[in-house]
This record gives structure tokens, sequence and C-alpha cells, in this order.
């Protein structure tokens, strides 16, 4: 199993393993050299030899320690710290995309029999456990690519996929976003496969300290906003609730931003870079933010009536109704199960959609 990873090299061309990030980070969440090595797997003597040879690089400290007041990072480790978090939260479909992609021809080389299920959705919590699950419990080999709602409903469309990821929010904007989906979706031949609610909202610095309360609060003097691609799902949202409670998009300042992933806004807003993101809530818990919610929403999976009769999607179907997936979703803010791994209708969960 390829999964993307850092590697760093000095100017005179040493390479080190990626193991800087993961002992920053657990020294900025521990506060003691000692408790954050054995959290990443190190002896302290690894540790502290490792940032030796990074501050020799560096030319300057990453982490200062106190006789009786533990370690933490210097300006410098919580520059390249934060450097590594954002980056890493803008890059990750990206490089689990092409993670998946030599994974699969790894597979396709050794020759493997195992069924594979081609899986393309916009990016969530809860998708990206997929792979994991099915791996670890069960015998389905799952190639998922990320993409924006619409990209996935018209890849499913095209062939191109067997499941595909979107979601569609509840109330009054629910028939105005499934026009997004309409033009590639066949109700009479697809149907749901049910997996989870989860809220949208508004993701602002910890306690708020810019009363940023709704919508319209984002075309306050002095307010700076940072917002998801053109074309994804948050995206399509954002501008159908700005329409809807008439708020001027033009007068938003960073409205014209476009960040790639949920935890790449959340990442900006923590950076102070801008004060308000739009984003769903374990973005804002990954880095200790603070949440105001906008709107609930449906996150599901859709597929063909025949393919979701193949023993690939009963299979990961099953692993959905069960224990594990429960477990790796029950501590993710703002998520709740809704039957997930149950199949319906799309008319069951949405009355507007039209049969053809």
């Amino acid at each position: 199993m390829i999964k993307p990873a850092w590697v760093l090299s000095s100017d005179a061309g040493d390479h080190f393993e990626p193991q800087l990030f993961r002992l920053l980070r657990a020294i900025h969440d521990h506060g003691k050299l000692t408790v954050a090595a054995r959290a990443v797997g190190l002896s302290y003597r690894h540790a502290w030899d490792l940032l030796g040879r990074w501050n020799a690089i560096f030319g300057s400290e990453l982490v200062l320690l106190a006789r009786g007041r533990g370690a933490r990072l210097s300006a410098l480790g919580e520059k390249l710290l934060w450097a590594e978090q954002r980056t890493e939260a803008g890059l990750f479909p990206q490089l689990e995309n092409v993670a998946n992609e030599l994974n699969a021809a790894i597979r396709h080389a050794r020759a493997q029999t195992a069924s594979v299920l081609r899986i393309h959705a916009s990016h969530g919590y809860a998708i990206e456990k997929i792979p994991d699950l099915t791996r670890d419990h069960g015998e389905v080999d799952v190639d998922l690519k990320y993409m924006s709602s619409v990209d996935a409903v018209a890849s499913l469309a095209r062939g191109d996929c067997d499941l595909a990821g979107f979601h569609v929010p509840e109330g009054e904007l629910g028939p105005v976003l499934w026009e997004q989906y309409a033009p590639f979706f066949k109700p009479r031949q697809q149907k749901i496969v049910r997996m989870v609610w989860r809220a949208q909202g508004l993701i602002v610095a910890k306690g708020n300290p810019r009363k940023i309360r709704a919508l319209r609060d984002l075309t306050r003097p002095g307010i700076r906003f940072v917002n998801r691609q053109p074309g994804s799902g948050t995206r399509v949202l954002l501008d159908s609730l700005l329409a809807a409670q008439r708020v001027d998009a033009t007068r938003i300042v960073g409205y014209d931003t476009g960040e790639f992933t949920h935890a790449a806004v959340a990442a900006f807003v923590a950076s102070g870079m801008a004060d308000v993101g739009m984003a769903i809530e374990p973005a804002a818990a990954q880095f200790g933010l603070d949440f105001v919610p906008v709107v609930r929403e449906r996150y599901m999976l859709t597929g063909r009536g025949a393919t979701l009769a193949t023993p690939a999607v009963v299979a990961l179907c099953s692993l959905l109704r069960g224990a594990e997936f429960a477990r790796l979703m029950a501590p993710v803010a703002g998520y709740e199960p809704d039957h997930p791994g149950e199949i319906v209708a799309a008319g069951e969960l949405f009355a507007w959609v039209a049969k053809k």
C-alpha cells in the first residue's frame, strides 16, 4: 500500500525520513520531548539526534527546551509545522489520487484477483475511511478518487466509476442543489447508498473574536473570507445560501479565493490569513477552531441498480452497516449516521426527484 509522505533534503543532498513533522506536531501537542518521542514511536535519544541534525541544517533551533518547563516549538518550528499542515491540507486529495493510481497499477501488475470497486467522490471525513475499512475488514479493494460532487456524479453517468459520492442539503436548498446533479442522474436506473449526515458552516478563530454569527456578517468591513474552489459542492451550496438570503457576494472580501479541501480552508483561518471560511465541522476541530453551523446535509453514494447488486457493493454496504464503521465515525465532529449501508431509491429521500 502506497501512501504519500514528505521527503526532506539539505543543500548538501542529505535525505531524511519524514519523522520531523510528526515529532514537531507531538511536541506542540504534548509540551514534553519525552512524551512526544514516545507518541511517535521514537526513543528519546533518536528524537534528540533528529532535532540536532535539523537544527544544524536550518542554522536555528526548532524546539526550545527549558528545565522544569518542558519543550515548545521555536518561531521557526511553529512556521515549519504550520507550512506542513497547510500544504498537507490543501494537497491531500490530489496526493491520495496519485497514490491510489499507483496502488491500482501495482495490483494490476501482480494480477491480483480481489474485486476492485471504483469510487469517485467529493472529499469528506466519512468517505476517506472506506479504503482502510475495506482493506482491513473485507475482501473488497477500493480505488477511490476525489473530485467535486458534480464531477463525481457526471463520472458515474459516463461509466468511469462504479459509485459516486456527493452531498445534498436538507430543507429548501435541496432542490436547488439537485439541479446541479439532475443532468447526470437517472432515477430509474440509479439508487442511493445512505451514509451520514454532516454539518456545513462557518469556521472561525477560537473564541470567535470577530463575532461572526451568520453569512450576512461576511460583508462587514475588515472581515476576510476564504472560499472553496468553483464547482465544489460547498461553493455551490454557499452561492445558493447567499442568493436565498440576498447577500451580495461581491461585497465579501476573499470570495474569489478557492481552496480545494475543507481542511485547507480551516488551515487558512488557523494561520490568521482569513477570519472565516465555509467548510464542514471536522475541519474546524482538526485545527482547534470554532464552528458556526449553517446547514445540515446528507453525504451519500449513488450507483446503478445492477452495480449495487454485485458482491463488491454488497460487501461494502455490509461494512457500512457494521460496528467498525460506526466506531471510526463516532469521534468525527458534526457527523451522524444516516442508516449507513441502506440502499434506497432517490425519491425516498428527496421528494423533488423526478422519475425519468
